[in-house]
């Protein structure tokens, strides 16, 4: 789904078993950036919607042997968490209600909150 956040467009996608994928959601657990720990959703952040810079920000560059430098590459969300791919973050449903704003153009089968 499509949200505002800062008056910039985001691609989130609240957490659930069971709701509606985007695409982009789809690609991450086929590529292996999201998987299922339990009922908590293991995350790479720097594989999603990756950018250069933000992802040297976050540390997450490449090596010469091929891995990654940087740290805190994975993270966790849980159910009923927004996963913003646009701003590599993971919201609850408390602070998204409160920062973000879900555009008209989201079907709302494609959202629990």
């Amino acid at each position: 789904m499509k949200a505002l956040y800062k008056g910039h467009p985001a691609d989130v996608w609240q957490i659930s078993r069971t709701n509606v994928r985007p695409d982009w959601v789809k690609l991450a657990f086929a590529e292996h950036y999201l998987y299922w720990l339990d009922n908590h959703l293991c995350i790479l952040i720097s594989g999603l919607k990756p950018s250069m810079t933000k992802n040297l920000k976050l540390g997450a560059v490449g090596t010469i042997g091929g891995g990654f430098a940087g740290y805190d590459m994975y993270t966790m969300g849980y159910l009923g968490d927004f996963l913003d791919a646009t701003n590599h973050r993971v919201i609850s449903k408390k602070t998204f209600s409160k920062k973000y704003q879900l555009l008209k153009d989201t079907p709302a089968s494609q959202t629990e909150i």
